[in-house]
């Protein structure tokens, strides 16, 4: 299916110097793949992170849902629930895993009416999309969800399978997978 339009950035120039968002309009929906901001070592970007991003991508994907259903997807940099992270309580102040993170995470998007396909479907199910390569966590499964399909919620009840395919490797994130019927 070709995109109606293609577009590239929040239209704010602090944030699009990085290149970290593309929009694609279809007939039905937006899609947005996103590479949000790690906070990085020692926390250094996680004031960035919480009150200028988050925020920013939050009221873009809510502008855009004015117009039709938004799906966003890519590297969201945060391990939103427990289970999501291997050793929880390991990584109370790991970028990724920050209080601040995980309810800025549910604030800016979950409480605004987008939905996590995976955990929506998967409750329980411990699955991991990163793993980092320095102390072997793929081999282990010490990893991290870090990866989503969130969707509008006008979409909740039309997605039919939302997946990660842990065993494709070549990088150190798993292809995850949504499948829609629109």
């Amino acid at each position: 299916i070709k995109p109606l339009s293609v577009t590239y950035g929040l239209g704010i120039s602090d944030h699009d110097s990085e290149g970290r968002l593309v929009t694609a309009e279809f007939d039905s929906f937006f899609l947005l793949s996103c590479y949000v901001p790690n906070s990085g070592d020692g926390l250094r970007r996680l004031s960035y992170r919480i009150t200028e991003w988050d925020p920013s991508l939050s009221s873009y994907v809510k502008e855009l849902e004015k117009k039709k259903p938004v799906i966003l997807t890519g590297d969201l940099n945060c391990a939103h629930q427990e289970i999501d992270i291997y050793n929880p309580a390991g990584n109370r102040r790991s970028a990724g895993f920050t209080d601040e993170e995980r309810q800025s995470f549910g604030a800016n998007f979950l409480s605004k009416g987008f939905v996590d396909t995976f955990r929506a479907q998967h409750r329980g199910v411990v699955g991991y999309t990163y793993w980092g390569y320095r102390h072997g966590g793929r081999k282990t499964n010490r990893g991290w969800r870090l990866d989503y399909f969130l969707v509008s919620q006008s979409l909740a009840d039309k997605f039919h399978d939302s997946y990660i395919l842990p065993d494709v490797t070549g990088s150190d994130h798993s292809p995850i997978g949504l499948i829609l019927k629109l």
